[in-house]
């Protein structure tokens, strides 16, 4: 099991958490997502997984899910 948290800009509200964990969650392997909202600021996105996953799978989810970009750390 892996476990990841990432930083997330563009998040304002409870639908972005949806759209956000929607995605995630349908990556092959992910178990379990939760969300930190800090509506406007840097949010934090935890994944539960089998496999770690890389930016790039994260990155590809959160724009399927609308403008929501992984910030750099």
């Amino acid at each position: 099991m892996s476990t990841q948290t990432f930083p997330v800009t563009g998040m304002t509200c409870g639908h972005c958490v949806g759209a956000v964990s929607a995605e995630l969650e349908e990556i092959s392997g992910v178990t379990a997502v939760s969300v930190d909202l800090v509506p406007g600021g840097l949010s934090s996105v935890t994944v539960t997984g089998e496999a770690a996953l890389t930016d790039d799978q994260i990155a590809a989810a959160l724009d399927e899910a609308g403008n929501y970009q992984l910030a750099s750390n």
